[in-house]
């Protein structure tokens, strides 16, 4: 199978009704895909509404956020994302939805994504998502009509983290609480502690510290 990798970004851009912005949240893109580059894995990203994609959490401080958006092809990419409509899911060996709040609102009714990331996994590929990214995952189902993460350990925001970040009252809705409807078995950690879980070919990291280990995990089931 190939290697061949497609993230998914969000495009919305707005927190609720409160008017500030959100996005696709860079370091969740970043720490990841440097480590799929730099293990020679080729990358697409693709968001709801195609093109140009907004970003959350633009840290140049952070030196791997720096080199990507540094990386011109990678600014290209950023600025053409592919719609929905225009990917062949056997084209790809793994999809990994990128966090950012933006997701909690367009990625888990698109009409399109979820079929995509299902054909992926029945196919024998890899699903992944991190932070928020796994909203992506809420209505993924397999061929069989079972919710992907039905029975499956995973890791997400915890509802205790959007206490913290004070938008729990703003996000359409519990990201936990939503998954574990699914018939997912949430593994929370601490708040801000690294923690990625791996069940079968679904791996999922908790927040933007468990972004490299999600990007590891995912080379480690490809390569």
């Amino acid at each position: 199978m190939t290697t061949r990798t497609l993230i998914v970004l969000t495009s919305h851009d707005r927190l609720g009704t409160t008017g500030k912005p959100t996005g696709a949240y860079l370091s969740e893109i970043s720490h990841v895909h440097a480590v799929l580059a730099r293990r020679g894995i080729e990358i697409d990203f693709v968001s709801p509404r195609g093109g140009q994609v907004p970003l959350d959490g633009v840290d140049r401080k952070d030196p791997v956020n720096a080199a990507f958006l540094d990386e011109a092809t990678v600014t290209e990419q950023l600025a053409t994302t592919l719609r929905p409509d225009q990917v062949d899911p056997a084209r790809y060996g793994a999809l990994f939805f990128a966090g950012g709040h933006g997701t909690m609102w367009d990625l888990p009714d698109d009409p399109a994504l979820p079929r995509i990331a299902g054909a992926i996994y029945d196919r024998g590929g890899v699903v992944a998502a991190v932070c928020h990214g796994p909203a992506g995952l809420v209505n993924v189902k397999l061929a069989s009509g079972a919710y992907l993460v039905a029975g499956k350990q995973l890791a997400a925001f915890t509802n205790d983290e959007e206490r913290e970040v004070g938008l729990t009252d703003v996000v359409p809705f519990s990201l936990a609480d939503k998954l574990v409807e699914r018939g997912a078995v949430h593994q929370p950690a601490p708040n801000w502690q690294v923690n990625v879980v791996v069940t079968e070919r679904l791996v999922t990291g908790q927040n933007p510290q468990s972004a490299k280990g999600v990007g590891e995990a995912i080379a480690g089931l490809l390569l």
